[in-house]
């Protein structure tokens, strides 16, 4: 069972169409099932956290569903079960949020979400459309991906990993930006793969065939 976790700040719909589609094309038998249920969290094979918005209002709204945060943390971190953290999902992962002041975050990834500092001061923020994928640590869930590859995003704040080895990869927006992370079971990016056309797709696969 795949499982997206809906509490009131995600792109849902759409992620759970794209998982859908990846697994009737890859002819598994998976389902993908949207739930703000921290027991049917806590039974879950895969775990799909979305997220769009702020970083304080996502964990609120994840708090605001009673034994969620400890469903995630028990499946995750002590039943090792896959997980893809997706935009302000995967923010949720690092040690704290730096969006309207201090937001402890899942601390699964040691850094900081942080305001997006551009070295050209022409570009806007939010960072929004397209832009090209650099791979900057190997990992299996990138196989077919390379770079260049195009992927998409809206946001301002990114995750600064403390740890170099946890990034997999970036894009060039004015700078760094960090577009991907993981470690162990579980991965998080920043840009929407359900939007990310075929890269998305791609890694949507991979990650539905994954087995860390």
């Amino acid at each position: 069972m795949i499982t997206i976790i809906d509490y009131g700040s995600g792109n849902i719909r759409s992620a759970a169409k794209a998982f859908e589609r990846c697994v009737r094309e890859a002819g598994l038998s998976d389902t993908v099932h949207v739930t703000s249920d921290p027991d049917v969290a806590a039974r879950a094979d895969r775990i799909v956290l979305p997220g769009v918005g702020a970083f304080r209002d996502c964990r609120d709204g994840l708090n605001a569903l009673d034994g969620m945060r400890d469903a995630l943390q028990e499946a995750v971190i002590d039943r090792a079960v896959p997980f893809f953290g997706i935009c302000v999902g995967m923010q949720l992962m690092a040690t704290r949020g730096l969006e309207y002041g201090t937001t402890e975050g899942f601390n699964w990834i040691e850094g900081d979400v942080s305001a997006l500092e551009l070295d050209d001061t022409s570009m806007k923020i939010p960072h929004m459309g397209w832009n090209e994928f650099k791979v900057e640590n190997n990992h299996v869930l990138l196989d077919g991906i390379k770079d260049g590859d195009h992927i998409y995003f809206v946001h301002s704040y990114h995750v600064v990993s403390k740890k170099p080895e946890e990034v997999l990869g970036t894009v060039d927006y004015g700078g760094s930006v960090t577009a991907m992370i993981g470690r162990d079971n579980m991965i998080g990016t920043q840009f929407h793969p359900e939007k990310s056309q075929e890269t998305g797709l791609r890694l949507i696969s991979n990650f539905l065939k994954w087995k860390p």
